[in-house]
């Protein structure tokens, strides 16, 4: 699977996408549009063993609803981020077996050599 879960309203998803250059063949999910499903959450749960690797915490809910105070557990994560699509971290990209999350210059940079070194 080449795919690309992002916001089309976020800078920050649109920078690393045209940073990478994600070629066209990559099936691109706007989550805000078409939400994540359970099953394509449990596909990137299989690629990470993490609900909460996958979790954001910058998210605006996440502030509001105090969850920082909260002892959460992988359900509740998963649980979260099927919730609101905010939740998830993005962009989160797959490359076949290997996954990228977020935004971070070495996440970018593994991304771009994954995607492109092949």
């Amino acid at each position: 699977m080449q795919k690309v879960y992002y916001l089309s309203s976020c800078d920050t998803c649109k920078r690393v996408m045209d940073e990478i250059k994600i070629p066209s063949s990559f099936i691109k999910q706007d989550i805000k549009v078409q939400g994540i499903t359970e099953e394509e959450l449990d596909e990137l749960f299989n690629l990470t063993d993490s609900y909460e690797e996958l979790f954001s915490r910058r998210a605006k809910l996440y502030q509001e609803r105090n969850l920082k105070e909260e002892n959460l557990l992988e359900e509740d994560y998963k649980g979260l981020i099927l919730e609101h699509y905010t939740f998830l971290k993005r962009p989160v990209i797959v490359n076949n077996d290997e996954i990228f999350i977020g935004s971070s210059p070495k996440t970018v940079a593994a991304a771009k050599k994954s995607i492109h070194n092949n």
